[in-house]
């Protein structure tokens, strides 16, 4: 990656706006339910403490639409991180304006205050310059440590970045860093796997990924549109007719360039999307018309695994099946185990998968996982993320 990080620039004694990703998951009362978002910032935040900055930490949580909404306070957020990092972490009352700005005035080298929810301002996802000014205007130093929201051309992303210096935080670099060298210089075989719901969320990845890898190797869901353009019949299960044709052209794209493409030979059926429906496992010639595909069968997830088992470097984005239910996780924990024994470079990326390797207790097997959901698959695709154009050049 190209461009300055935290360790280029000094920041002894000065007032630092640090862009993260706290949109984590919240229960009905309030407790976080979930703070890998949080751990993956402490790297960066605990730099810059012990480096004696003044770190200004903005953040959205949820979809407030714009306004001030308690049940999108940031104040769970702040008493979690204070746990976290072992000192006292203050909540502004607001990101911009007076508020902010008193809060801001206290601070001292080392110390850490969380502005509250940047998007209870309608400007913030506009992109609004003088919202953008306001922010940039508490501090002397933009980090941006905020991969999940790089795909956004918001103003605590990309609108601070006119105003005041802007560099990539440590979780930013691992995560461009990481995905950029798997797209870029892989070591081969490179295998990628992708699953989940629908081919069309996945268009884009599908056909960036075919010009780089060795071996892409398709499941869940959107595997069906791929049986059906082979010409099997998929019964009730998920299918996008409209796609069919495109996914004809894929599977011809794929042999033009030499890409090994796996697609299930056997998978798990059943009547009815339901946890214990009575299901079975058959051919993909065998589908009936009342069922469903709910997840890869053991031969084709055995197949998959020899597959990954060679690799180089693996990217997985999409599970298997509907690993929520355990009669149909099967397929996603077989590929889970295989990805984390794989001898070479391992990288998850996507909400689902990330839930998969933690449900299956293997996410500390893998080299990196992507804490980006939207962003990690625009990357993938091949985008320019506009919150990481927007940091300065090194």
């Amino acid at each position: 990656m190209n461009k300055k990080g935290i360790n280029d620039v000094e920041i002894r004694g000065k007032r630092v706006l640090v862009r993260v990703d706290f949109n984590v998951p919240l229960d009905k009362q309030g407790q976080i339910t979930d703070d890998t978002r949080m751990r993956a910032a402490l790297p960066t935040i605990k730099y810059l403490v012990e480096g004696g900055a003044r770190v200004i930490l903005a953040s959205h949580l949820g979809r407030p639409k714009g306004q001030v909404n308690p049940s999108y306070s940031l104040a769970p957020v702040a008493k979690h991180l204070s746990e976290l990092l072992g000192q006292d972490v203050a909540l502004a009352a607001d990101c911009i304006g007076h508020p902010a700005m008193k809060a801001v005035s206290t601070l001292q080298d080392g110390q850490v205050l969380l502005l509250e929810n940047v998007r209870f301002h309608a400007e913030e996802e506009k992109n609004n310059p003088e919202f953008a000014r306001e922010l940039a205007a508490l501090a002397e130093l933009f980090v941006n440590d905020a991969f999940g929201t790089a795909h956004r051309a918001h103003a605590s992303t990309e609108g601070v970045t006119h105003y005041i210096p802007a560099v990539a935080g440590l979780l930013m670099q691992k995560e461009v860093e990481f995905m950029g060298n798997a797209l870029e210089r892989p070591e081969r075989p490179f295998v990628a796997i992708i699953g989940g719901a629908k081919v069309s969320d996945k268009i884009g990845v599908i056909e960036n990924l075919l010009e780089k890898v060795d071996i892409l190797i398709i499941g869940g869901g959107m595997a069906n549109t791929f049986l059906k353009a082979q010409g099997f019949k998929v019964g009730k299960s998920l299918l996008e007719t409209e796609k069919v044709e495109l996914a004809k052209q894929l599977i011809e794209k794929a042999q033009a360039k030499g890409v090994r493409l796996e697609l299930p030979i056997d998978v798990v059926v059943a009547q009815a999307f339901e946890a214990d429906a009575p299901h079975r496992t058959v051919n993909v010639s065998e589908i009936q018309d009342g069922e469903m595909v709910l997840d890869i069968g053991a031969v084709s997830a055995e197949r998959f695994a020899t597959h990954i088992s060679t690799a180089r470097t693996v990217i997985w984005n999409g599970p298997m099946g509907v690993f929520e239910m355990d009669a149909f996780a099967k397929g996603t924990e077989r590929i889970a185990q295989a990805v984390a024994a794989c001898g070479g470079t391992t990288i998850v990326g996507g909400g689902d998968s990330v839930a998969a390797v933690e449900k299956m207790n293997v996410a500390d097997r893998m080299t990196h996982i992507s804490t980006g959901g939207g962003a990690s698959l625009e990357f993938l695709e091949g985008k320019v993320l506009p919150g990481v154009a927007a940091l300065s050049e090194a």
